[in-house]
């Protein structure tokens, strides 16, 4: 009877110790993986085998090697909010909330449908900012097809619909809006009593340069892996060409591509090594009215502030 009662004890010992089955991933679990995941090729993996053949044989400066760029962009977008979640389940996809600047991006999921082996999942977007809602009666909506290929979720096609409702409370209430600059005031005998407050503006528009041109330079150098990263903004520029090449790369706007934009100055450094794998990015006012920071980053991708170029790479401050 003992022997009985010990095999049954044994028995469902190792029974509770049986690896549980894993449950297959969601088309949206699929989604949010391969815009999102920081794990190399995530991306890649949930295209259709078709697209992935074809990225395969792309050649430098190609609709195809743009996928790197899209990439970056989405791993981006993870840095850009305080905090940062992706939801699995729910009416909510995704939050990116900043604090500093009290702002707050949702992505709503409005529909997914799972038809056998297809799951179209349609997202829209809310913006705030100080709590009150910043697209003022437009809604663009995504629709991404996921089809199983191989036991994989994969992206098929996407969708993009763009509406603006004209009798939208919200619109009608920013159309009788009057815009009003903010002025400060300052008792610095340099600086005139008040002026108006251009100087934030500047600094946004710096911030935003030296993203977008660290992005282009993860692009461009996957693009031309001979030459790596570049220290010319010229051949990051040529928007509006007939055709890409590693002098006319068309990753930047025109007025990035100058190195001035938004009273500030933009200069690259330290392309060192063939093929070069580090670079340095600067954005400096052009004039001391223009801004109060200088803005550096590498191929890092961590933007900093400080009060010159040197302090700013040494020991700048961070900024999110």
């Amino acid at each position: 009877m003992r022997s009985k009662i010990l095999f049954l004890l044994l028995l469902l010992g190792s029974l509770s110790f049986a690896e549980t089955p894993r449950m297959p991933q969601t088309a949206r679990q699929a989604l949010l993986e391969m815009f999102f995941s920081k794990t190399p090729g995530t991306f890649d993996k949930h295209l259709p085998d078709a697209l992935r053949a074809a990225l395969k044989n792309a050649p430098p400066g190609s609709a195809g090697s743009m996928v790197n760029l899209f990439t970056a962009l989405t791993s981006q977008a993870q840095t850009q909010g305080t905090n940062f979640q992706t939801f699995e389940t729910g009416s909510v996809l995704l939050t990116a909330e900043n604090e500093a600047q009290h702002t707050k991006f949702e992505v709503i999921v409005d529909r997914d449908d799972l038809r056998a082996d297809v799951d179209e999942i349609e997202v829209s977007f809310n913006s705030y900012k100080d709590g009150q809602p910043q697209l003022a009666g437009m809604s663009p909506r995504f629709t991404f097809a996921m089809k199983q290929e191989t036991e994989v979720w994969r992206l098929h096609d996407i969708t993009f619909t763009f509406k603006i409702g004209l009798t939208n409370p919200e619109l009608l209430k920013a159309v009788n809006t009057p815009l009003k600059p903010t002025i400060k005031t300052s008792t610095s005998p340099e600086m005139q009593p008040a002026t108006f407050s251009i100087q934030g503006g500047n600094e946004n528009t710096a911030m935003a340069g030296i993203r977008t041109i660290v992005t282009a330079e993860a692009a461009y150098a996957s693009s031309y892996p001979t030459i790596g990263y570049t220290c010319s903004l010229s051949n990051m520029g040529g928007m509006g060409g007939t055709e890409r090449s590693e002098r006319q790369a068309m990753l930047i706007d025109p007025r990035l591509q100058s190195g001035k934009k938004g009273g500030y100055v933009f200069k690259l450094a330290n392309c060192e090594g063939a093929p070069a794998n580090q670079f340095r990015v600067i954005a400096a006012p052009a004039e001391m009215t223009a801004g109060l920071r200088t803005f550096c980053s590498d191929e890092s991708g961590t933007l900093r502030s400080g009060a010159d170029a040197n302090s700013c790479f040494t020991n700048g401050t961070p900024v999110h």
